[in-house]
């Protein structure tokens, strides 16, 4: 199966249908009046339908098991057609579209079975789905003009020469991921007056973001919270707060980030952590919803 691990819960719904069409009236009335010999068509088929949509795992091999918490499957009769539409909500990792087109599938075929003695002429049509939501997809904001990020990586070693810097360029990729544009990146020791100097002049050159990944944790050396959290105007606690959920989902030494995040005048500057799995991890946390501050930043709404 495809890895999702490092997706985060969301409330993820979606809408399926199906459609049967039966052979005459006679069919119809007797599904209304409740006269099929193998009993009540709707209450049946629903019931089927609910068992399918929690087995769906079962049956299509690349399916994830998932918690389905909500179902509503409700038919409508128009002339010879009987839609079903299915409704399947989940917070999880991955979406529920399969969930829901697979239930409406064996709710079609199990009024299929029920109504072949009657009707031997009934067609199964248009299993689609109809609408889904939830995951990132739903959070990406669209800018006509590309957002602008600066990169630092704070850290003694690679600026002396000693490591490759490699949490710098994996922020990089999931910002060019993102349709964010580079427009600097930089290699500096762990000192405040260097870090501070460098998120000042992205500042007033006006980026959109300021990355700064390194520093964060508990070593003597790492005083990157201090040389930035003196500069914020407007703290944004919920970012580095979802980075460290995230993370500590992953491992228990998350907790000991001290990642921070908030707004210098209109640029928006994030600590991450400085190994390359935890700076990953944090921008997998955070991205694309955070960009969604830019937005809101323009005049647009939640």
């Amino acid at each position: 199966m495809v890895n999702i691990t490092s997706k985060n819960n969301t409330l993820r719904k979606a809408i399926a249908q199906a459609e049967v069409k039966v052979s005459s009236m006679e069919t119809i009335h007797a599904i209304k009046e409740n006269r099929v010999p193998k009993g009540n068509v709707f209450e049946m088929a629903k019931t089927a339908g609910l068992f399918a949509a929690k087995k769906t795992s079962d049956v299509i091999p690349d399916c994830h098991p998932l918690p389905i918490e909500f179902t509503s499957i409700t038919f409508e009769i128009n002339e010879l057609i009987i839609t079903i539409k299915t409704e399947i909500h989940t917070i999880y990792k991955t979406g529920v579209e399969v969930e829901a087109m697979h239930a409406s599938s064996v709710v079609a075929l199990t009024m299929y079975d029920m109504l072949k003695p009657i009707d031997k002429k009934i067609e199964i049509q248009n299993i689609r789905l109809v609408e889904k939501r939830g995951g990132k997809s739903d959070k990406q904001d669209v800018f006509e003009t590309p957002l602008k990020a600066a990169v630092i990586v704070c850290s003694d070693s690679i600026s002396a020469g000693g490591k490759e810097d490699r949490a710098g360029k994996v922020i990089m990729e999931k910002l060019s991921k993102c349709q964010v544009e580079i427009s600097d990146y930089i290699i500096i020791p762990d000192e405040i007056d260097q870090i501070q100097e460098n998120i000042q002049k992205y500042v007033s050159q006006q980026l959109d973001m300021v990355l700064v990944t390194g520093g964060t944790g508990l070593s003597k050396r790492d005083i990157t919270p201090e040389a930035v959290q003196p500069l914020l105007e407007k703290e944004i606690p919920g970012v580095a707060e979802a980075m460290r959920t995230y993370g500590q989902n992953r491992t228990p030494l998350a907790m000991l980030s001290r990642s921070a995040a908030g707004l210098v005048k209109e640029t928006l500057v994030v600590t991450l952590p400085g190994s390359t799995k935890g700076a990953e991890e944090s921008m997998d946390a955070i991205f694309p919803s955070l960009l969604h501050i830019f937005k809101i930043r323009n005049g647009g709404q939640h």
